[in-house]
């Protein structure tokens, strides 16, 4: 995923999946879907089946609907409305389309003395707080908007003054001395490398991005973390998009939720773990990341735990902090 505020024009002009390879896929989701909007009821007239947006299979939103019942005596859809949730074949089908869409699309990668603008909502006790973030491509500069207090007096501090920081290039020190912080560019281009079957990427993932090996936690779980942490921190490669579509499916119980709204009211699908017990790593309840349902864009997450509820608000690369997409 290159830049929020870019997607939506790139991606609009963007070639979709050639339909061999999406017709497989599309007809299992076809008849998991069939079986799911129509339960079995006694005496009921005769209904026939129609197919819908067939031509879109870049939008899962139209894809979730692909199967509609029409009374026999009317000539107008019906669709589900609200919340779908996807059997398990339904949502790895789901996110194979997901998938070979995002892989089709280019990614470019910023210049070095750009910046990676990033507006988040973090929602604490249901109380929205946003902040705005610039980043440093190369990783010599940062920026915050508000502004983060000082250690002691803060009489002159004022949040509403865009608090910029300027460092030097810490790349080569970073890979020489093994610290484990690195430079957007830097884990950009590791993605870059990656394989593309999803269980090779995983490993190579669980093995480079140093979030912290968590005693007692499952390869699954460990999964589950890494992409939630790659999706909120880094921009990610359209090939690397398509590998981890691919490795949520393979998460045991991981599920696709058609007709959701991300944590800011827009309209979303989601893909949901559910923890009964609590995990190592502290998580318990529904975990679940959004996406735009039109061009698979990140928007957010949530847990049930009420550890983190949070929403991006915009994204994009910009030639000077303080400067928006």
């Amino acid at each position: 995923m290159n830049q929020l505020s870019e997607l939506r024009s790139l991606r609009a002009d963007a070639p979709l999946p050639d339909t061999d390879r999406l017709a497989a896929p599309r007809a299992r989701l076809t008849a998991a879907l069939r079986h799911q909007t129509r339960p079995e009821r006694p005496a009921l007239p005769r209904r026939r089946m129609i197919l819908v947006g067939a031509a879109t299979a870049g939008a899962l939103a139209v894809t979730a609907q692909i199967v509609t019942t029409l009374p026999g005596d009317s000539d107008r859809a019906s669709a589900p409305k609200g919340p779908q949730l996807l059997s398990s074949g339904a949502s790895a089908d789901a996110l194979e389309l997901a998938a070979a869409t995002v892989e089709k699309h280019n990614g470019t990668e910023p210049g070095p003395k750009q910046w990676v603008y990033d507006k988040s909502t973090v929602f604490a006790g249901g109380k929205p707080q946003s902040s705005e973030e610039w980043t440093r491509w190369d990783g010599t500069g940062h920026a915050n908007l508000p502004g983060i207090p000082p250690a002691g007096d803060v009489s002159g501090f004022d949040p509403d003054k865009l608090q910029v920081w300027y460092g030097p290039n810490q790349e080569e020190k970073w890979k020489k001395e093994g610290y484990d912080d690195r430079s957007q560019r830097q884990f950009y281009r590791f993605l870059t490398t990656l394989p593309s079957d999803p269980d090779r990427m995983m490993k190579r993932i669980r093995e480079e991005h140093a979030i912290g090996d968590i005693k007692g936690e499952t390869r699954a779980q460990r999964d589950w973390r890494e992409i939630d942490v790659l999706y909120r921190s880094v921009l990610i490669p359209p090939n690397v998009q398509a590998g981890l579509f691919r490795a949520l499916a393979k998460i045991p119980g991981a599920r696709v939720t058609t007709g959701v709204k991300d944590p800011l009211g827009r309209a979303a699908i989601g893909v949901s773990v559910t923890y009964a017990d609590k995990t190592p790593s502290g998580w318990q309840g529904k975990q679940e990341i959004f996406f735009d349902p039109d061009n698979y864009a990140y928007l957010g997450q949530n847990r049930d735990d009420g550890q983190m509820s949070s929403a991006r608000a915009a994204w994009g690369v910009v030639n000077k902090p303080g400067a928006r997409p």
